[in-house]
Formats: structure tokens, C-alpha cells, sequence
């Protein structure tokens, strides 16, 4: 039985920085020992996976880590292979690939490989994602919706995620393609559960407390729909414009920390960084 770890939970807005000082990349190589851990690269998301692969391979080597895998499950069938069952059980650390995210759950929901995913996460391997990749972390994750443009009613399209965090839904590329938008309707739909908008080059590290950091060069954004006063979200003219009142919206920076059971930034760790 693998030792429960700390942060195995990375979720980055997209396009992380891979040419430069790579800092998300490094953080993730960090999790685990690079000389001996497997590193098991999902490429479900993408439509090219082996090209996706190879780089991210050729990046991860160049960070130290000696033992790399691939995952390329292209149909439900290879979702059921003992290959690919292996290759989950042996990896220390699984790492999804942008690309569509409806694409990651048609194919593995249900599937053997699903079950293997969730026990592997439940075991203590760190599962990180980009763009695709991250939404597909939660219960419920957005499909489709319109960017940069005003909420309006019934235009997301959302659907059942892997779900290895629940109570929240999960947005990336944020502030670079105008989501706000998308995530206030997702939120409106769904106010039991907290919105996070995660932009490029920056990701949140989740520990087993449901607590996160931010890293990297953007912010995140936590949308909470706990105090919503009125919205028009269920009722007819489902073209029209969201009208919502009262929404909670927190904005994150690198080394900030949130609680998300209390729904609420953890202010003295934020304090106490900015001190030092």
C-alpha cells in the first residue's frame, strides 16, 4: 500500500511554461523520486497523442525523471487491456494531457481502467492534469460554453467528470479566453459547489485536507454560489442573459492557500508568506 501523500492533486489552467524556468512542470517532477518513480503520461484527451506524448516525455526526461510511461487508450476496448491496468498500478504519478475532456470520460467511464484510476488515487499517486486534463478532475465538469462573452442561461453544455475531487467545478485557460462568463452559469446551476477558474501557466496543488496552493504566473479564481441572493437561471427564455445576485468571488496568487470545506482563503498562511 503506497503512503498517502500530501498534494496528490495537481490541477493547471493550461499551457504551462515548458521552455523557460518550467516552474509548474519542476513542481510536479518534485512529488516523486525521479530516480526511481514511474511517471505515466495520459494522452485520452488529445487527437495526437503520439506527437503530445513525445514531448512531454522529452520535457519530463530533461527534468530528471528516469522512468516514463505512456497511456494511449484510443477506443473503450483499450481501456480494458491488462497493459494498460499495469501501467495505472505501477505509476507513482499520472499525468493528463490537454485535448477534449469528454473524450477522457467516453472512454474510460465504466471501464476497468476507471476503477483502476480511482484506487490508484485513493492509494496515494498524484494525478495531475492541463486544460482538459483539469476539468476532467472534478464530479461535474463544463463541456462546452461561450467565451468571453456575458453568462447567459443555457448555453453550458456540462457532464460528468472523473470526479477525484467533488464539490467543484473547474475552468482553465481562464482569464485568457474570457471564461468568467461560463463559470458564473456553472455556478448558478450548480451552487453547491465552488467554481474555479485556473489560468495559463498557473495550477493548484489539493492536499488529502482539501486545502490548495496556487503556483505559477496567473491567478485562480474561486466563484462560491453559497450566498446567492436571486438568479433567473430555471426560469424560461433560455437565451437571455444570467441575472445573478450576491456571488462570492475570491482572486488567488501564486502561494495563496484555500480551505475548500470552509470555502474560505487561509489568511494566516497568506499573511504569514507575505511577511517573510
Amino acid at each position: 500500500m503506497a503512503e498517502k501523500r500530501e498534494g496528490n492533486l495537481i490541477i493547471i489552467g493550461g499551457a504551462e511554461d515548458k521552455k523557460d524556468k518550467k516552474d509548474i512542470l519542476k513542481e510536479v517532477c518534485s512529488k516523486i523520486d525521479k530516480e526511481k518513480d514511474n511517471l505515466l503520461i495520459a494522452t485520452v484527451a488529445t487527437s495526437l497523442p503520439e506527437e503530445v506524448g513525445k514531448e512531454y516525455k522529452n520535457l519530463f526526461n530533461n527534468l530528471g525523471v528516469k522512468s516514463i510511461s505512456i497511456l494511449d487508450v484510443q477506443t473503450r476496448q483499450d481501456a480494458c487491456s491488462e497493459e494498460n491496468l499495469e501501467l495505472i498500478n505501477n505509476a507513482a504519478l499520472v499525468f493528463f494531457t490537454g485535448g477534449d475532456q469528454l473524450k477522457i470520460t467516453s472512454l474510460l467511464g465504466g471501464t476497468p481502467l476507471y476503477k483502476a484510476i480511482k484506487e490508484s488515487f485513493s492509494r496515494g499517486c498524484i494525478y495531475v492534469g492541463t486544460s482538459a486534463g483539469a476539468s476532467v478532475m472534478s464530479n461535474t465538469m463544463i463541456v462546452k460554453g461561450l467565451d468571453e462573452e456575458s453568462p447567459r442561461k443555457c448555453t453550458l453544455k456540462m457532464a460528468p467528470g472523473l470526479g477525484l475531487i467533488s464539490g467543484v467545478v473547474i475552468d482553465q485557460h481562464f482569464a485568457q479566453r474570457g471564461r468568467i462568463g461560463r463559470l458564473l452559469a456553472g455556478i448558478a446551476q450548480n451552487p453547491e459547489s465552488l467554481g474555479v477558474g485556473i489560468d495559463e501557466d498557473t495550477a493548484i496543488m489539493v492536499n488529502d485536507k482539501r486545502e490548495f496552493q496556487v503556483i505559477g504566473s496567473g491567478a485562480v479564481y474561486v466563484i462560491d454560489g453559497n450566498t446567492i441572493s436571486h438568479t433567473n437561471v430555471s426560469e424560461q427564455y433560455q437565451e437571455e442573459i444570467l441575472s445573478i445576485y450576491d456571488v462570492k468571488v475570491h482572486v488567488l496568487k501564486n502561494g495563496d492557500k484555500f480551505n475548500l470545506n470552509r470555502r474560505r482563503p487561509i489568511k494566516e498562511e497568506n499573511n504569514a508568506s507575505t511577511r517573510g
